[in-house]
């Protein structure tokens, strides 16, 4: 397993992966070395993230490798269905994975999903348009949202 600390507008991102693709990519609330020199089979992650944070690219073609049940597996499959832009409700999600009764499970799989922004767990919000549970903070959360949306804010002044 390779690993590569980066910096980016959240803060240090650690990405770990190897030749079967990447396995986590998470936000650091504490401080850890710049990697110098980044692991061959993670440098298209950095890169691609790289672009994403720049405002270039909006979709992923990163080679993915996440651990989970088969469940998580499956709620985190229907995350990448979520376009970039646009966000959908607890509910909506549960509803996309056929399963009306999951909508705690599917809320504990976001919670777990081990590869931040790639994977858009931060594009799912409350039913009244609220920003719940982020496992990188509610900050990174809305700054991402916010990153995303087609509807940029400008100054007045």
């Amino acid at each position: 397993m390779e690993t590569a600390f980066v910096d980016s507008p959240l803060g240090i991102l650690k990405i770990e992966g190897d030749t079967e693709g990447v396995s986590t990519i998470s936000m650091l609330d504490e401080k850890e070395p710049i990697t110098e020199t980044i692991p061959e089979v993670l440098e298209d992650c950095v890169y691609q993230l790289s672009e994403y944070f720049e405002g270039k690219r909006s979709d992923f073609n990163v080679k993915l490798n996440p651990q989970g049940t088969d469940f998580q597996q499956k709620v985190w499959e229907e995350l990448l269905n979520i376009p970039h832009g646009k966000t959908r409700t607890y509910l909506e999600q549960t509803k996309a994975i056929g399963d009306l009764k999951a909508i705690r499970a599917v809320a504990s799989a976001n919670g777990k999903n081990p590869i931040s922004i790639i994977i858009p767990c931060h594009r799912v919000i409350g039913s009244d348009g609220s920003l719940t549970g982020y496992a990188g903070g509610l900050w990174r959360k809305k700054w991402l949202l916010e990153h995303e949306s087609p509807a940029k804010q400008t100054s007045l002044f």
